[in-house]
């Protein structure tokens, strides 16, 4: 069993250093979803083979984009992850909204639109819940406050037009850009999205503070109500 044992041990750190040799030799991307996964938990518990793990998890969750936005009990509850492994794949996602989050923050908004897009669906595309998020802009359109108004059930959450425009009162606001998503993946506006859109646009035009957008974003894409002229 020692034996065993020990040659386990032995071909799983050559397995891991063929990884580390195609990742240091061609990057990322000749890395398949399994193995960019197994390699990050590799890290977190360096004496086991972790890619029974990595394919379990991308199973569970449907992919990276599931993984990566999962919340923390939903992955601890994964057979076989730890709190060291569960931090390893939450501090990645954190360091991959940190960069997109200051590409959005580095120029105005509505020239930089593409950035934004790649932030809210890195963030929101496959959460489980509605998120609601209210992106707020100084008089030159560069972001001030990323604002996450909260999380509701699966399919509804909440965004109450008094505390949105109280909120850009006190903030300053000139503009906002609202945001949630579709956990069902589609993407499609409902006649509830419209309405409290118009209503916060209405409220918001008596005190000189505007509505560029809103967004749905959703894992089969997004949708901006401005372009498809329901504002």
């Amino acid at each position: 069993m020692a034996e065993q044992d020990a040659k386990a041990a032995h071909d799983g750190a050559g397995h891991r250093a063929r990884l580390r040799q195609k990742l240091a030799d061609a990057g990322g991307e000749a890395l398949l979803d399994h193995e960019l996964i197994e390699y990050l938990l590799a890290l977190a518990i360096p004496r086991r083979d972790t890619k029974p793990l990595a394919k379990l998890l991308l199973r569970e969750f449907g992919g990276i984009g599931g993984l990566m936005t999962a919340d923390w009990q939903a992955i601890a509850r994964v057979p076989g992850m730890g709190d060291t492994s569960v931090a390893a794949i939450k501090i990645v996602q954190a360091t991959a909204l940190r960069m997109l989050r200051n590409e959005v923050a580095a120029r105005p908004v509505l020239a930089n639109w593409q950035a934004l897009l790649d932030y809210l669906r890195a963030d929101m595309a496959h959460l489980g819940v509605e998120r609601v998020r209210v992106l707020h802009l100084n008089s030159r359109n560069m972001l001030i406050r990323d604002d996450h108004m909260g999380d509701g059930s699966i399919d509804q959450a909440a965004i109450y037009t008094r505390e949105v425009i109280r909120r850009a009162i006190d903030l300053g606001s000139a503009a906002l850009i609202l945001v949630h998503n579709h956990p069902s993946g589609d993407p499609s506006p409902s006649r509830q999205d419209i309405d409290v859109t118009r209503q916060i646009i209405d409220a918001g035009k008596r005190l000189n503070i505007s509505v560029h957008d809103h967004v749905i974003i959703a894992g089969q894409g997004h949708v901006s109500l401005r372009a498809k002229g329901l504002l």
